[in-house]
């Protein structure tokens, strides 16, 4: 569970090496630099030790490091095992919620569509990032046509994508929308 006693101690001047007359603003701009070189040195050491792609995440909370994640798509043979999905999956469950209320992502690269659409859904406050996604796609690593696809309607997706028992599947849905017992999200 989050322990909040630690919070004063990794938020204060001392750790951050600042004098007193720091301003807010200068601490705040080192604690981020601070998250991110921890995350760099964490996509330094994923590839090193060759568990997968150049990238890592933190997720961070009152200046507390809750979950540490590299992309380890190619040691797990999940495709969906990005840092970003590794670290937010570790905070939900530190946390006990589906929502990152309060917490700052850190991430190594500009976070890739299916990221993206799961940081949205996680709801942190703030992500920062270092590589941009060119410089992704400059590795080897190029997203372009995922961003292609989506204003394309399914049937002009090059994956091909068919619609089928819809009015089955809408029971669910109906089902969905009448009980007392859902969480809303």
């Amino acid at each position: 569970m989050f322990d909040r006693s630690t919070v004063e101690h990794h938020g204060s001047r001392k750790l951050c090496g600042f004098a007193e007359e720091s301003s807010s603003e200068d601490m705040n701009e080192m604690l981020h630099e601070t998250f991110m070189r921890e995350a760099i040195a964490l996509s330094r050491s994923n590839v090193r030790e060759g568990k997968g792609g150049p990238f890592a995440a933190l997720i961070v909370r009152d200046g507390v490091v809750l979950a540490r994640g590299t992309n380890l798509v190619t040691s797990t043979n999940d495709p969906t095992a990005h840092a970003e999905m590794v670290a937010i999956r570790q905070a939900c469950k530190i946390l006990g919620s589906y929502q990152l209320e309060g917490c700052e992502l850190y991430t190594t690269c500009e976070p890739c569509p299916m990221c993206l659409g799961a940081i949205y859904w996680a709801r942190p406050r703030a992500v920062y990032y270092a590589n941009s996604r060119d410089d992704a796609a400059s590795i080897g690593f190029d997203d372009r046509f995922i961003y292609d696809e989506f204003p394309l309607s399914p049937d002009k997706r090059k994956m091909p994508m068919s619609q089928i028992l819809r009015d089955e599947a809408a029971v669910a849905f109906r089902e969905w929308k009448e009980s007392s017992t859902k969480t809303p999200y």
